[in-house]
């Protein structure tokens, strides 16, 4: 009787913690990251998260943590003290097969914007190679965002301007203001005139900005430079479940998300096909 009990209480305690994983959506995620996620939730990650979540009629639930190095190592990969069980299952956006984790079929697709602010002597560019074209005096008066990484960087180096670049670190650890919010203030004050930024990102200043504040000039991949991305979810490997769960509600939730991200004025382009892994299968 007694060895009895204590295999119904073992098989209890089994489903309770099953339950615990099971009846929550847990995302991992930056508590001030906007347009992406914030602890307020109002972030176009945030949206979608509640969309699935509820749809699965789960709770959602957030490990929050700093979006810098480290993050897949603290949120996805970390396990809660004396458990099984890791802090959260769910990454809502990262680079379609990244490397860190297994990753879901893509779910938007976007571009670099090149945003140059109005009425300050830059009106007459309609394309970013014209930067590099100009001449020596209106080039030395370029206030340009400058990146420590990224495709905008690449070009400003190729076109020769290095030297009328701002410098931005592009993971500032600043807990009060990311970088969008950064760019979009220092926009506003004059500190730059311009700045390559990506597409959500820029969706974040056009959304904060009046109507025709900026010249909206979308950045063209070409052979040596590529601009546009496309974005996943991810999970650990060999969280082959809830992957296919995922890859299942980006399928039937596709104008959902669509529209979701259009109110965050996100330049969305085609999904293109995706090259397979050897880990989707």
């Amino acid at each position: 009787m007694k060895v009895s009990l204590i295999l119904i209480t073992s098989v209890i305690l089994l489903i309770a913690k099953a339950g615990v994983a099971d009846d929550k959506f847990r995302v991992c995620a930056d508590p001030l990251n906007p347009p992406y996620s914030s602890k307020n939730g109002s972030g176009f990650e945030n949206k979608i998260a509640e969309l699935f979540a509820i749809q699965l009629n789960q709770k959602l639930e957030y490990k929050w943590f700093p979006q810098r190095i480290g993050f897949i190592r603290n949120t996805l990969k970390a396990k809660l003290p004396d458990s099984d069980l890791y802090t959260c299952d769910v990454v809502m956006g990262v680079p379609a097969g990244y490397e860190l984790a297994l990753t879901t079929k893509p779910y938007y697709h976007s571009t670099y914007l090149l945003l140059i602010a109005k009425g300050r002597g830059w009106d007459d560019i309609v394309k970013a190679e014209q930067l590099g074209v100009l001449p020596l005096s209106r080039q030395e008066s370029l206030k340009i965002a400058m990146f420590d990484r990224g495709p905008g960087t690449a070009l400003i180096q190729a076109m020769g301007l290095l030297e009328q670049g701002v410098p931005y670190q592009t993971m500032s650890g600043d807990d009060q203001s990311n970088l969008p919010m950064q760019i979009e203030q220092d926009l506003r004050s004059g500190k730059i005139d311009m700045v390559i930024l990506w597409g959500p990102m820029a969706g974040y200043v056009l959304s904060r900005s009046p109507k025709d504040t900026y010249t909206v000039i979308p950045m063209v991949s070409k052979p040596g430079m590529k601009f546009d991305f496309s974005i996943a979810m991810a999970v650990r490997y060999g969280d082959q479940e809830r992957l296919t769960t995922l890859n299942r509600l980006i399928d039937k939730n596709r104008q959902a998300i669509k529209e979701i991200m259009m109110g965050y004025q996100i330049p969305l382009l085609p999904i293109p096909e995706q090259p397979s892994r050897k880990d989707d299968d």
